[in-house]
């Protein structure tokens, strides 16, 4: 048995932050981490490193990246993201049902947070190859998301690993969590599963961020609803729920979607889990430049509803419930060079044709009469004298269809022809433990439990239905700090 000042479980982004901020109170600090190190970083490292902070122009942005050359500034329209347009976002996207003061505090502290882990070793860059366009010679950015880790999710772990170990807080990897040791006290402890043999950690505090349950397809099944065991997992195997499951058996409070989730367009024929090698490239987000087909040969959702910011992360639901849980993206040449970069990967199950007649015939598992009216029709009813714009949404629709096309809407007229097979690839689940402002885990009864604080992904009430896009790792940083600092207190 061994005695720490705090005990954080998971290895990922908020498991990582809640540790740095915890060691800056306490002296002894411990990592568990369930996998071998070469797998290590749960989520965080399938991620592409994404952001989402509020920042009122460049002074706020060089405050992460202070290496902004001026010729980057000039070149670039960063815009700005105010705290009204994060929480507008959230409450839009979760249909007003995030929980309003622990949003707040995500939206509030996003900025300091992420300048905090800046000052912890992370390094950051502009996300010009993902969220910016370049419309004549300067890049624009949209969408309110502008912040990536260098490395990506794998930099991001890497610095954060890294910033521990040099700030003296020891990791153990192959340390499977199995339960929380409680008492009338509170949470003294964790009983851990160290490379085969069973011991008790004991800690003044206990941190879980451990992840959600999405690598678990029974608790997908009963908790998502049926069907949902036959998604991809975009990231990690190790996140199966088992550690929400060690907080509900000492009487935690569940909160929040239990039944939701983010789940997006995902490579049809991806392996069951996510594949560090190929990292989040099997995901396929650039929709809004073409149209889907499902199985039967119909559209079945607006592409052009909203910047993909906002709507990727809900429609992988929308693809697991098509008959055979599949789609195709389909593009013609004139938007090619407005494809995202994970199109251009080896892993990829792709047709090209010169013709619509010939592409049709190429797509496996579709109806290829249907197809073809279905992409004749919408090609009529594209109001093509409405300028295409990728910067804005544009209002270039369609017109008299059953499913419309809102923003984005091109004719496919020009050859060749591309589709893009895809599947759900479901990220993390939305339901989780109920925390309060300090991050402590609330009792069924309404009162914190001492002792047992949490973060990130296995934290229910922040998201709903959906989220924008780079919330998930900012969420993970700013409760994670809180989170770490909190348990770090004297008790």
């Amino acid at each position: 048995m061994q005695d720490w000042d705090v005990v954080v479980v998971g290895a990922g982004n908020a498991a990582f932050c809640a540790a740095l901020a915890a060691r800056e109170r306490a002296e002894r600090v411990l990592v568990l981490e369930r996998s071998a190190e070469d797998e290590a970083g749960g989520n965080s490292r399938f991620t592409a490193g994404l952001m989402r902070m509020v920042y009122d122009g460049v002074d706020d942005l060089k405050q992460v990246i202070p290496d902004l050359t001026d010729d980057e500034i000039r070149r670039t329209d960063f815009g700005t993201y105010t705290a009204d347009q994060f929480l507008d976002d959230m409450a839009r996207v979760t249909e007003y049902r995030c929980d309003p003061d622990l949003t707040e505090i995500l939206v509030r502290q996003s900025l300091p947070t992420i300048a905090w882990m800046r000052g912890k070793g992370v390094r950051f860059t502009a996300a010009w190859g993902r969220q910016a366009f370049n419309i004549g010679g300067r890049f624009k950015f949209w969408g309110g998301l502008t912040v990536e880790a260098v490395g990506g999710g794998p930099g991001l772990v890497d610095a954060l690993t890294q910033s521990a170990k040099k700030h003296g807080i020891e990791v153990w990897y192959e340390a499977r969590a199995t339960a929380l040791v409680a008492d009338d006290d509170g949470v003294q402890g964790v009983v851990v599963r160290h490379k085969g043999r069973t011991q008790t950690v004991r800690g003044k505090a206990v941190v879980l961020a451990a992840g959600g349950f999405q690598a678990n397809p029974e608790w997908r099944a009963r908790y998502l609803g049926p069907g949902w065991e036959l998604a991809k997992v975009r990231g990690t195997r190790f996140n199966t729920g088992d550690v929400i499951r060690m907080a509900l058996d000492i009487g935690a409070a569940p909160a929040g979607n239990w039944s939701g989730c983010h789940a997006v367009a995902w490579e049809r024929n991806a392996p069951e889990f996510g594949d560090l090698a190929v990292g989040d490239q099997f995901q396929k987000h650039s929709y809004p430049w073409g149209v889907y087909l499902n199985a039967e040969g119909r559209r079945f959702i607006d592409e052009g509803a909203d910047f993909r910011n906002y709507t990727y992360a809900k429609y992988g639901r929308v693809i697991l419930g098509q008959t055979k849980q599949f789609a195709w993206q389909i593009f013609d040449a004139k938007v090619k060079a407005q494809l995202r970069d994970e199109y251009k990967i080896k892993q990829v199950t792709k047709v090209v044709a010169n013709t619509l007649e010939e592409l049709v015939a190429k797509l496996d598992d579709v109806d290829p009469k249907q197809a073809l009216a279905e992409l004749q029709a919408y090609n009529r009813a594209v109001r093509a004298d409405i300028p295409f714009n990728p910067n804005v949404k544009d209002g270039r629709r369609t017109e008299g269809l059953a499913v419309p096309k809102s923003n984005w809407a091109n004719t496919l007229d020009t050859p060749p022809f591309e589709a893009y097979a895809v599947t759900c690839g479901i990220t993390f689940t939305f339901g989780g433990l109920r925390i309060n402002t300090d991050a402590q885990v609330i009792s069924t009864d309404g009162a914190p439990i001492p002792g047992l604080y949490a973060a990130g992904e296995l934290v229910g009430g922040i998201f709903y239905f959906n989220y924008p896009g780079g919330t998930g790792l900012t969420n993970g940083s700013v409760f994670g700090r809180i989170a770490g600092s909190n348990a770090a207190r004297p008790r």
